[in-house]
């Protein structure tokens, strides 16, 4: 009995073993930095500022100052919290969504370029 549960154990912890690597490689994450360059500097950087900081010409004119995508808090945010923010906005801020005026596909790309401004 003791000799068969710890053949399945050494069994479970040999596949655990070799399937361990794989996990490793995981998918390239979505999104075309070069394009998303073109974006955020389209729609983004008035706001958000050139470099990400904040600071765009246009925050004279807000109350809630845009995110610093530098600042921990931003860079601490997954993929997927930002990814929401880019789609559905922020509560109580200027940000509003942007699904009604990009594609999936550009959101993804003004993620991309944003995790070059400030990486993860």
């Amino acid at each position: 009995m003791q000799t068969l549960l710890f053949s399945r154990i050494a069994l479970m912890a040999w596949f655990m073993l070799i399937a361990w690597p794989m996990g490793s490689f995981g998918q390239e994450p979505p999104g075309d930095p070069q394009n998303g360059k073109i974006l955020y500097e389209k729609h983004c950087a008035n706001c958000h500022g050139e470099k990400g900081d904040g600071h765009g010409p246009d925050t004279q004119f807000l109350m809630v100052q845009p995110a610093n995508f530098h600042s921990l808090s931003s860079r601490s945010k997954t993929d997927e919290e930002l990814m929401s923010i880019i789609t559905y906005g922020s509560t109580f801020s200027p940000m509003h969504g942007w699904a009604d005026r990009l594609t999936e596909e550009e959101r993804w790309d003004i993620l991309r370029y944003i995790r070059l401004l400030a990486p993860f």
